[in-house]
């Protein structure tokens, strides 16, 4: 199994980034054939209390690379991530991973 990782630097604005992601962006990347699951994650701080270096992550798990390739670069996958722009004023950063457990 294999996940695309998503993070989402620190928006200008928490509260427009969170409506946006949670009331647009989701029920686009919602459909987007394929996924096995996905998961969300806002992040809170680091163990000593700092602030995190990101604000948001989210993992979207798919079978294989090759099935991720495929089903990312669906009509589905590619408005999904066509809209990022749209609310991630922090910037983001991608990337596959390989599950090991």
């Amino acid at each position: 199994m294999v996940k695309l990782m998503v993070s989402f630097g620190h928006p200008v604005s928490a509260a427009e980034f969170e409506n946006y992601y949670e009331n647009k962006h989701m029920p686009i990347a919602l459909k987007i054939p394929g996924v096995k699951t996905m998961e969300q994650t806002k992040l809170v701080g680091t163990p000593d209390g700092g602030k995190s270096s990101k604000y948001r992550t989210t993992s979207i798990y798919f079978d294989s690379v090759d099935e991720l390739k495929k089903q990312m670069g669906s009509p589905e996958g590619q408005a999904t991530v066509k809209d990022i722009p749209n609310f991630a004023t922090g910037g983001v950063d991608v990337n596959i991973g390989e599950v090991l457990n």
